[in-house]
């Protein structure tokens, strides 16, 4: 029987990555372990393969490889102690930035420290051996190829990033006897461009910016992305955090939650920029162009395809230089827009909520001020109504805890105490960030918004599966009951108490006499807390409504079997 590749899916996306990039030189040193790798390559071609039974003197091979070819080689292990031998060679290729690859193969790591032969822990490795090091077990569903995939492509880059060096690879087996591959299946290939390469042309029908968590914009870069959007009829899908205020931005969280519109979710390629995003917007790219400075690996969408390390301002002035103006042509803008348009002008009468506090209180909010949300309910509520583009918004999606929001507004109404900072924020977290409140460096310009529901709603809303277990999610899951179980005097007289000029509503009518004052344009002489009570069956009716919008409004016989796959399709991936 004649042998082909490996059946072992991690090995094959290895060998066809080195293909990719052009990575031919290997330096084998015999095992077991490493069979199914090694097997696979020796029946291909492609590869220039040396032979070297002493690991010590293979790895020191490599590095006179890499050095006097210019190109990275890889070396090939079997288990137990053989990767130790390499660590002198790979030590000489750090402090070198030699690109050599170390192929270190394993049994499945699940046996480290259960007594089983020839199986060591490799997952620490010396700070100076490799300037990455990488673990790939053999993937067995949809979301484990794709991390594989991320994972190699990442240890490939790395081999000549930012003056290169050596990197580790991993490689588990499961010692299969099967070779019958006869040809590699494809996988994703990842580049990297920076401001020295050539830049890769910008081709699909449809091309979208996606604007995460964001600091604000320069007007430069303001210009740039409008002129981009002109030139390559695109649109820009943002949040309230991407703090966008150019010209073709689309808040696209209502429309995103309108599953019906499923086909806006499909982009061929979308520019992502920015940071963590709590906007949580289901799109589906074929492929994603990430740019950033620190041109890492971030593959949010799971469709990364290239990775630009250079400033947004850089990439968009070099790439609007390689099309002429097409400004006439806004197709893809206008279409997600004149469908926001439609659905906005749909928005039903909603229940007490936090969603209807945010209907209301978006178009009071004072131009200038800055806005911070809570995450979750507070932040998806809130993006979907519009503000005033002079407002800026954030939001602590970096780590996406609750801890310490109301902290941050207090700072960051420090650095300008001329300017409103506005905090909308549940009761778990304002209580979780209590003290804070009691800052002696607390200024006038704060404004405090507390959302109080007695628990943590989001785990009441109907989206969540928290809700399976109905009355028992209060118990421990969303925590009901603390905090005063919403007490009507508790918040009340601690922010009197200290200073604060206290407010509160019970229903619509409540809150629509006291929003003037907390929405009052100048800075009076105490900050406010403004406490609002509602309801979590209030809260999830009112998302309800908010999602299904568009429902409501087109034909029952629109509303097809394969349309309701989409959405399935598009919420699990």
């Amino acid at each position: 029987m004649k042998n082909y590749y490996t059946k072992e899916v991690n090995a094959q996306m290895l060998i066809y990555l080195l293909k990719k990039h052009n990575i031919k030189k290997v330096v084998a040193s015999p095992g077991a372990t490493n069979i199914t790798f090694v097997a696979s390559l020796q029946i291909d071609p492609f590869f220039e393969i040396y032979s070297a039974v002493d690991e010590r003197s293979a790895a020191y091979m490599a590095c006179g490889i890499a050095a006097e070819s210019g190109e990275p080689v890889v070396l090939t292990c079997t288990g137990a102690t053989a990767s130790r031998n390499y660590i002198s060679g790979l030590t000489e290729a750090y402090y070198r930035k030699l690109p050599v690859l170390a192929v270190t193969s394993t049994q499945f790591t699940g046996r480290i420290g259960n007594l089983v032969p020839q199986v060591i822990d490799r997952f620490q490795i010396q700070k100076d051996i490799a300037v990455m090091s990488v673990d790939i077990p053999i993937p067995h569903n949809k979301e484990e190829k794709w991390d594989c995939n991320t994972k190699l492509n990442k240890a490939l880059l790395a081999l000549k990033h930012r003056g290169g060096g050596p990197v580790h690879i991993n490689l588990a087996t499961s010692y299969t006897k099967d070779f019958s591959v006869k040809k590699l299946p494809s996988c994703r290939v990842i580049e990297r461009i920076t401001l020295e390469d050539e830049m890769p042309k910008l081709k699909g029908n449809k091309i979208a910016i996606f604007v995460g968590a964001h600091a604000e914009w320069s007007k430069e870069l303001t210009q740039a992305v409008d002129e981009f959007c002109e030139k390559y009829n695109a649109v820009v899908l943002c949040d309230h955090t991407s703090n966008y205020t150019g010209k073709y931005g689309v808040l696209f969280n209502l429309v995103g939650g309108q599953f019906v519109h499923w086909t806006l979710f499909m982009i061929d390629v979308l520019i992502d920029i920015g940071e963590v995003s709590g906007a949580y917007m289901f799109l589906k790219p074929k492929k994603v162009w990430r740019v950033n400075s620190d041109g890492e690996i971030r593959d949010r969408f799971h469709t990364l395809s290239h990775v630009f390390e250079m400033s947004e301002l850089a990439f968009f002035k070099k790439i609007n230089q390689m099309t002429e103006n097409n400004k006439k042509m806004l197709s893809n803008f206008e279409k997600y827009k004149s469908v926001d348009t439609k659905v906005r002008s749909c928005i039903p009468e909603l229940p007490f909520s936090n969603a209807w506090v945010a209907k209301t209180t978006t178009p009071l909010l004072p131009k200038d001020s800055v806005l911070h949300l809570g995450i979750l309910n507070t932040l998806r509520c809130w993006n979907l109504f519009e503000t005033d583009k002079s407002i800026s918004c954030y939001c602590n999606t970096g780590g996406f805890g609750i801890d310490g929001l109301v902290s941050t507004l207090i700072g960051s109404a420090l650095v300008n105490p001329q300017k409103l900072h506005f905090v909308v924020v549940g009761d778990l977290a304002f209580f979780y960030d209590l003290n804070s409140v009691a800052n002696k460096n607390v200024g006038n310009n704060v404004r405090i918004l507390l959302i109080n529901n007695g628990c943590g709603t989001e785990f009441k809303n109907y989206t969540h599966f928290a809700t399976r277990f109905v009355g028992d999610t209060d118990s421990f899951i969303s925590a009901k009951g603390h905090n005063g179980n919403q007490s009507r005097e508790l918040v009340k007289h601690y922010a009197q108490d200290l200073g604060f000029e206290y407010l509160s509503a019970n229903n619509k009518e409540e809150f629509n006499k006291n929003v003037k004052r907390f929405v009052e344009p100048k800075i009076l002489n105490k900050p406010i807390l403004f406490e609002v009570f509602t309801d979590s069956k209030d809260e999830s009716d009112a998302l309800k409504l908010m999602n299904f919008i568009s429902l409501k409004h087109i034909p029952k016989t629109m509303m097809t079997k394969r349309i309701k796959q989409k959405q399935e399709e598009i919420i699990e991936e």
